[in-house]
């Protein structure tokens, strides 16, 4: 997923070098590093606040600057001015969201909740600036007079209805509502946040018989056992809620108590009434949103966040939603029959339950497909599993990574690459941080540290950035990763391609920069390549042997590719209706929020052995991660994704024509055209819904 931070206005600072003393801000001088990156050696806790308070303050001058500007408003003097503004904020902005996301700690979560009200008032100041808006609406009204390419023509319509999105056509007393709302809004994101890593982080499965491991594979007792000792507890053995721990462990464990224990800690996290609970935070989030939607003129916040997506409508979304559904359900319910039958064939003499599905599904699949998932780990060693990924790229489209030493990082897990294209120029720096850790949230996600633009005749290149939660090495194995892991690297890979490709003029326009249910076609299109019989080739070895991963394998993994796909896709989407139902709310209410999301699932008719992927409690994506009537947009990407793949498998999946269309109608592009638009450029036509579903395995291959 794309992490979304709080960035008034997308601003980045000049690519120059200069000296910086040891005790200065360092956000106050240009970067004296490689590359321009952020000297994170140097920033101390105590830097934050003065920088966040001087780059709103040159930023406001800025504004007045150009407000008071004597010339008639032009694109020039108004719209790049405001594009350009801000250097120095978002400087600051970009290290520090990062970092309380990836690698935070008390002092910077105080740090958060103090200024984020700051830069929520601030960017207010900005969208509710009656003269501002004023110049921008004159450009606006006035913008066939003015001879614009078609990015700068997009870059002043994304200005102007971003201003009257935020509420430049209100009345004095509304705009002061409004603006109460965001700060609210805004903290309550925060609490929201850190009390989903503050309940992840307090639960431990501490195990001091070992004959509760039974059924767990030796890489996984091993890690647990390393665990226990990195918190002081020789000799047992512990499990997290983080995903590399507990997913192997609702898949092996013979212990069914276990599973249930973990599973329940895991799907009730920040709903048990105490200091973290988030039953009240979300309560307050969705009345705020819904008063917010109101004040600008829509009657949910489903219309109003949908009217700037390229759904455009709730009935859209939810008519998509639907009619995978109705395909997954009864394929889910199949699925659940086949486990019964195999609890059922061994005595179990209990019915299926959300925590037994894991177990008894990996069982279905060894025993179905003759393929454990154990098998296949040996063959995705870390390290090339991302080898592979930039092999796709460089096939793809020629660009090179070349690992950097001793460069500045804010972890030493992290390593740092610099990108290169086919003729050898600079791309961009990226960064991979791989495993979880106490101070970084859960899931994995891309980010940048510096946006790319072209200021001054120069093209600023980008800084990103790939967060995840992989399997951690231990003393006796090296990360050897799932396959859903594997394909999560190709994924947030796809993104940073987004991001490190672009070739955009302006900044707020550029990488993934893009309507929400845009961004995900890059990262998503890359899933197939993952597991692609050729590509397997090139970086699936075993990490003992170096052999490559056999025939056999692989095909068993293609027989199998569609396998627990009605669970899969029905969890999936029910996670998208919940997140619609908390959104197509139309007034406020006191909210049981238990009540609301079982009243939900009810009514979406979802069986009692699938949970909500996400319940609302800990549903981040939504209350915390700028997903909000958004976590549709996954699917809406597939249908994008499955299509234009399609072109690739039709011309050769490395096809060099092919793979330049794509790069340079949708991968270069940013948001400087629409993006159905791009779509078309690349595809020659409109995407084709039914690919979303043969993707799936929910229709036949050869349904039309």
């Amino acid at each position: 997923m794309k992490k979304n931070f709080i960035i008034p206005l997308f601003t980045l600072s000049m690519f120059i070098s200069c000296t910086t003393q040891k005790n200065e801000n360092p956000f106050f001088s240009h970067y004296d590093t490689p590359f321009g990156v952020p000297p994170f050696e140097k920033i101390d806790t105590s830097h934050y606040k003065p920088a966040f308070i001087k780059g709103m303050e040159e930023q406001n001058a800025e504004i007045q600057a150009i407000i008071s500007n004597p010339e008639n408003p032009t694109f020039e003097n108004t719209i790049e001015a405001l594009d350009n503004s801000g250097a120095l904020l978002s400087k600051t902005e970009l290290v520090f969201f990062n970092l309380t996301q990836a690698e935070t700690n008390d002092a910077l979560q105080r740090i958060a909740k103090e200024i984020s009200p700051l830069l929520t008032e601030h960017s207010d100041n900005i969208y509710l600036n009656d003269s501002l808006f004023a110049r921008i609406k004159y450009i606006h009204d006035q913008k066939d007079n003015e001879t614009l390419t078609e990015e700068q023509s997009r870059l002043l319509d994304k200005y102007y209805r971003n201003f009257v999105r935020s509420g430049a056509l209100l009345s004095p007393e509304n705009k002061e509502k409004l603006k109460e709302i965001n700060k609210e809004l805004n903290l309550l994101s925060l609490h929201f946040g850190d009390n989903l890593l503050a309940e992840t982080n307090a639960f431990e499965l501490i195990i001091d018989n070992e004959a509760d491991l039974a059924g767990l594979p030796d890489g996984v007792k091993n890690a647990a056992a390393e665990e226990a000792t990195h918190r002081g507890k020789p000799g047992k053995w512990i499990f997290t809620l983080h995903d590399p721990s507990r997913i192997p462990f609702l898949q092996y464990a013979d212990n069914r108590d276990l599973r249930e224990k973990l599973y329940k800690a895991y799907i009730n996290r920040c709903d048990h009434d105490n200091q973290y609970d988030n039953k009240a935070n979300i309560a307050k989030i969705v009345n705020l949103r819904t008063q917010k939607a109101h004040l600008l003129g829509f009657n949910s916040y489903a219309e109003f966040v949908l009217d700037d997506r390229m759904a455009k409508t709730p009935e859209a979304v939810n008519a998509l939603l639907e009619k995978v559904w109705s395909y997954a359900l009864p394929k889910a319910k199949e699925e659940a029959q086949m486990l019964q039958e195999i609890i059922d064939k061994e005595g179990g003499n209990f019915k299926l339950a959300a925590w037994d599905w894991w177990y008894y599904s990996e069982k279905a699949r060894k025993s179905k497909y003759a393929l454990d998932e154990e098998s296949l780990k040996p063959y995705f060693l870390l390290e090339n599993v991302r080898q592979g990924a930039f092999t796709v790229a460089n096939r793809l489209y020629g660009i090179t990574f070349e690992k950097l030493e001793n460069m500045p990082v804010y972890h030493p897990d992290v390593e740092a690459y610099e990108v290169k294209d086919a003729d050898g120029s600079h791309l961009g720096i990226f960064y991979a941080d791989n495993f979880p850790r106490p101070g970084k949230s859960g899931g994995a996600w891309m980010s940048n540290f510096r946006e790319q633009a072209i200021q001054e005749g120069n093209n600023i290149r980008p800084v990103i950035v790939n967060v995840c939660n992989f399997t951690k090495p231990t003393s006796q194995t090296p990360s050897l990763l799932t396959i859903d892991e594997v394909q999560t690297l190709f994924h947030e890979f796809g993104h940073a391609l987004h991001g490190m490709l672009s070739q955009c003029h302006y900044q707020s326009m550029s990488g993934t920069n893009v309507a929400r249910d845009f961004v995900e076609l890059p990262s998503q299109i890359m899933e197939h390549w993952a597991t692609h019989p050729d590509v397997l080739k090139l970086y699936a070895k075993h990490y003992k042997t170096g052999e490559i991963i056999p025939d056999s394998l692989i095909e068993k993994m293609k027989k199998s590719r569609t396998f627990n796909q009605g669970f899969i896709t029905t969890e999936f989407v029910a996670a998208g209706i919940m997140d619609m139902r908390w959104h197509e709310v139309t007034e406020e209410q006191d909210f049981d929020v238990r009540a609301f999301e079982a009243n939900a699932v009810k009514e979406m008719g979802l069986i009692d052995e699938i949970a909500l992927r996400y319940r609302s409690p800990y549903f981040a994506h939504i209350f915390d991660g700028g997903y909000a009537v958004g976590y549709y947009g996954y699917l809406w990407a597939e249908v994008l994704d499955a299509d234009a793949f399609d072109a690739f498998e039709k011309n050769g999946i490395f096809d060099a024509q092919t793979a330049q269309a794509f790069r340079s109608n949708i991968l270069e592009k940013g948001d400087s055209q629409d993006p159905m638009k791009l779509y078309r450029q690349f595809r020659g036509a409109d995407p084709n819904p039914e690919s979303l579903l043969r993707n799936r395995g929910l229709i036949s291959e050869t349904t039309k």
